[in-house]
């Protein structure tokens, strides 16, 4: 089944509010195994409305519609669409007695055309508002069907999620509806790994594979249409499988999560703790972390070491490694090397982590702007230092830098390190 959704309201087409509805039940009707290929936006008025129901039967089975339900005169899409086709309005008593016990109980004078908001297009079966006052309407007419529903988000998401799904079900028989999986990547750019899958991308019928980039992190979704979860399984397995032969060692979670719920799941599991010190990212690892609820249990805590004579109060790095002409300096694999194993040993924890390199703008140290040293002090194993030349602006440099040194955290808890 096709579908189209038509928002109504001439605040949307100037931007006063946000069409955040049609978002909300695109992802709906997904669920339903409905695909929507076309979302219209129309002003309160009766013409372009017609004209956008006469274009939607061309191309969708089913319509929905949001907005236009309210008692004002601008509130037009019930008699719009009665109109089209060519049907008569009726009074829903049901709902005209909610309006009515409303207004008496606050004691308020109900103006009349607070009765359009009972207002039933002739033949079509009522969708009960449990939020507001507007009936909803659901009808079928020459194999087309049209889902009336209010524009305010808060009443018209009740109303889809209730009686309205419940009515396009009634209407859809044995549909396969859409299952998908979402798999999580880390330590591999967005094209890069479409260029790993771009054959199965390309040839994909069912199952779908969608790409998408995430901040330092890529998602792949496979979706599969079916009648149950357990023929989805055997589709989407099947794909997964493919994928995973590629670029299996890049796979961090098969749900959507961020990467350092990965590495604090991890954490938790071999029950082992971790420690940060930060030089350029300013904190940004360790806010990650502790953006995780319950990650106190396995994230000791971290310092943010930005400048030299911290690095030396803090985790007692000498001067001579830092200043000098024949210094390594603060940006260089022993400074990270020292700053994890020092915040390790601060910490008394399993591990220990840091950062220092080059967020920009200019250059430090004679070193460019990109240039980023990890360390990953074990406890019971030599230290790792890891090195990466990053791009984009600051902002974009510190936070590949933090989910950089989470990924390396990552593959030390899952084993699968790469010598």
């Amino acid at each position: 089944m096709r579908a189209e959704i038509i928002a109504v309201g001439t605040e949307l087409l100037l931007g006063q509010t946000v069409n955040t509805n049609a978002t909300y039940l695109s992802q709906g009707l997904a669920e339903l195994g409905i695909d929507v290929y076309f979302q219209t936006v129309v002003g309160d008025n009766a013409g372009r409305i017609s004209q956008a129901i006469e274009l939607a039967r061309t191309r969708a089975d089913l319509i929905l519609f949001t907005g236009g339900l309210g008692p004002t005169q601008d509130d037009l899409t019930k008699d719009a669409l009665a109109d089209y086709l060519n049907r008569a309005i009726e009074l829903h008593q049901p709902s005209m007695d909610k309006i009515v016990e409303m207004f008496t109980s606050r004691g308020i004078h109900m103006v009349e055309s607070n009765r359009r908001q009972a207002h039933l297009i002739e033949g079509s079966d009522p969708l009960m508002n449990d939020a507001g006052l507007a009936v909803g309407n659901g009808l079928t007419e020459d194999g087309t069907h049209y889902v009336l529903l209010p524009g305010p988000p808060r009443e018209m998401k009740v109303m889809f999620d209730g009686p309205a799904k419940a009515w396009i079900r009634s209407v859809m028989g044995e549909e396969r509806k859409l299952y998908s999986r979402q798999l999580m990547f880390a330590g591999i750019g967005e094209s890069n790994l479409e260029e790993a899958l771009i054959d199965l991308i390309n040839a994909q019928t069912d199952p779908s594979i969608a790409p998408y980039a995430k901040d330092g992190e890529v998602a792949i979704r496979i979706s599969t249409k079916a009648l149950d979860q357990a023929e989805a399984d055997i589709r989407l397995d099947a794909t997964e499988a493919q994928i995973k032969a590629r670029v299996g060692k890049h796979l961090y979670a098969r749900e959507d999560i961020p990467l350092e719920e990965a590495v604090i799941r991890l954490l938790r599991a071999s029950t082992r703790t971790l420690a940060s010190a930060e030089s350029l990212t300013g904190g940004l690892f360790a806010q990650l972390l502790t953006q995780i609820p319950g990650s106190s249990g396995e994230f000791a805590g971290g310092v943010v070491t930005y400048t030299n004579m911290m690095k030396h109060k803090l985790l007692s790095i000498p001067m001579s490694q830092l200043e000098g002409t024949d210094a390594p300096g603060a940006v260089s694999e022993s400074t990270a090397a020292l700053m994890a194993e020092r915040v390790r040993e601060l910490a008394d924890s399993d591990f220990g982590v840091s950062l220092t390199g080059v967020a920009g703008p200019a250059e430090s140290e004679g070193k460019p702007v990109g240039l980023v040293y990890f360390g990953l002090a074990e406890r019971g194993k030599q230290t790792r230092v890891f090195t990466a030349k990053l791009s984009g602006n600051r902002g974009i440099i510190r936070l590949r830098a933090a989910k950089s040194l989470m990924y390396r955290l990552w593959q030390a808890l899952s084993g699968t390190e790469e010598n």
